[in-house]
This record gives C-alpha cells, sequence and structure tokens, in this order.
C-alpha cells in the first residue's frame, strides 16, 4: 500500500532574511503540494517562538521544515533534538553550512524529491551550555568575524565574513585558553577553538574537513599563535580545508569540549551556529544520533 503523502510545517523567520526565504519556499510548496503533501505555513516572531511552533507541528505528526540559514535551522533543528520528530531543511539564507555539510539540494525539485520520498537519517547534534546546537561551538577570532559579520551592513554572505574576519584579525591580541577534552586539561595560547560537529562554518570555510555528523564524536579544531601574516595565509586555506596541514594547526577528537580563559581579566564570546549566545567559559557536548533529518 503506498503511504500517504507526508504532511509539512515549514517555519520562517520574516525578520532575518525573509524575502529570501519566501522566494525559496514559493516555488518548493508549489511542488509540495502538487504531489499532494499538506504544507503549513508558520513565520515565527523570534527563537522561543519558532522553537514552540517547531514542537507543535511535530507532536501533529508533521515533517517540520527550518527555512533559512543557520540561526533558523540550528533553532528549529535543536528544538527537535532527541526527540522522533523529522526535520527538514531549506537553505535560504547567507550561510547554509549545515545544509552544505548534509548535501541538501538548493534545487527546488531536487529537493522537493528529497521531502517526499526521502528517508530520515540520524545524525549527530551538540549541546552548548545546555543549549542544543548543529554545526559547530566556536571563540575567539572566529566569534569575532561571526559578530562583525552579522553587523555588516552593506556586504552579504561570504564577503561580509571575510571582512569581517580580516578586521577582527587585526584588532586580535592572543588568548590563552584552558581546554578539557574528555577530562584531559591542555593550554593553548593562539587565536581560535571550534569544537565541530559539521565541517563548514562560515560561509562555507572547511574548518574540520574530516567531520562527520553520523560519528559521535567532535572535531576540534585549535589555531595557535602565529603571525598575522601567516594567519591571513590561513584565512584562505579554510576554502578548502589545507589549512589543517599547518603546524601551527591542530586537530583533536572528543565527546566533551569545555573552552576557558586562564585570564580572569578578559573576556570572549563564543559563536553557535551563526549566532553568539554568550561568553566563555562554554562545556560543548556531542549528541549521537540525536537529529533525525532527511538528507541524503
Amino acid at each position: 500500500m503506498t503511504p500517504p503523502p507526508r504532511r509539512f510545517t515549514a517555519l520562517v523567520n520574516p525578520s532575518a532574511g525573509g524575502s529570501a526565504s519566501a522566494a525559496t519556499l514559493v516555488p518548493l510548496a508549489k511542488l509540495l503540494r502538487e504531489a499532494g503533501a499538506e504544507v503549513v505555513v508558520e513565520y515565527s516572531r523570534g527563537l522561543e517562538h519558532a522553537t514552540a511552533l517547531a514542537r507543535g507541528a511535530a507532536e501533529a505528526g508533521h515533517v517540520v521544515l527550518g527555512v533559512g540559514g543557520d540561526g533558523m535551522v540550528g533553532c528549529v533543528g535543536g528544538a527537535l533534538a532527541g526527540t522522533d520528530a523529522v526535520f527538514g531543511i531549506v537553505p535560504a539564507g547567507r550561510g547554509n553550512d549545515f545544509a552544505r555539510q548534509l548535501a541538501i539540494p538548493s534545487d527546488p525539485e531536487r529537493l522537493a524529491t528529497l521531502l517526499l520520498e526521502g528517508e530520515p537519517r540520524a545524525v549527530d547534534t551538540i549541546e552548548a551550555n545546555g543549549v542544543p546546537v548543529l554545526g559547530s561551538v566556536y571563540t575567539g577570532v572566529d566569534a569575532l568575524a561571526n559578530d562583525n559579520a552579522n553587523k555588516a551592513r552593506l556586504l552579504r554572505g561570504s564577503a561580509a565574513y571575510t571582512v569581517g574576519a580580516l578586521r577582527a584579525v587585526l584588532a586580535w591580541r592572543p588568548a590563552d585558553y584552558r581546554i578539557v577534552l574528555d577530562g584531559e586539561v591542555m593550554e593553548r595560547r593562539g587565536y581560535t577553538v571550534v569544537a565541530a560537529n559539521s565541517g563548514f562554518y562560515g560561509f562555507g570555510r572547511h574548518i574540520a574537513p574530516d567531520a562527520r555528523v553520523d560519528d559521535g564524536l567532535l572535531d576540534v579544531v585549535i589555531i595557535r599563535h602565529a603571525p598575522r601574516l601567516l594567519f591571513f595565509a590561513v584565512l584562505r586555506e579554510l576554502a578548502d580545508g589545507s589549512h589543517v596541514r599547518r603546524p601551527q594547526v591542530e586537530v583533536l577528537r572528543a565527546r566533551e569540549v569545555r573552552i576557558e580563559l586562564r585570564t580572569p581579566d578578559r573576556t570572549l564570546p563564543y559563536g553557535a551556529d551563526g549566532e553568539l549566545p554568550g561568553t566563555l567559559p562554554v562545556t560543548v557536548r556531542i549528541m549521537p544520533g540525536a537529529l533525525r533529518v532527511l538528507a541524503p
């Protein structure tokens, strides 16, 4: 017997790239409806409202679609982590890094086929200071670059991140980190620490090229102190992941990571899926297979 068409609830944040989200969703929803699927569109008033909408739609038996960039996708996916709900990603933001890691198509026809016929795949998520995260948690130059990019008015996407990163590096002074990986303590002086579930962040930068979303581990990337000119070279190499071959870059793996500053007189933010939820310290834990997502 042929199963009934899936029912979808698409969650859109109209205040964050709403026009781009609508332009992406309209042709996709048309294809889903033409195939006999029910599509409900909900507009969130913020991340807390989106979380409530996602959980309500899941309880009604709908496939919940996160429409937007990494912030919206992370919010909706995080709300569903640890449940039996089925999650679908509609890439409609500036970065779309988690969608890139999962090879989610952006073409409406291919995406509609995946959402209608694809089987849910269990992927890992992260918990950062108790808050669900999908892609990665990062601190140092990366978080400052993220903040600069979010504040950019005239630039978008990769260009905004590149300019934001350059500004962050030029203003940077080395940070002294205390990093605890599965109970093992290490101290590093440098630019940044990334705890990655997904290999991509910062609008397509391949920060952790060997990261997998189904291995139950975090890839922890540490970029140690180096002259600024060398760090600018590292920024270029993030495009293809070749930076990991440099001696100043360490890649470690763990199930739980705590990142602190050794200098109490300094404050640094940490980022998560394109948002800046707080300042160090942060404890990051992997949540194996916590999210059922429609992905190739």
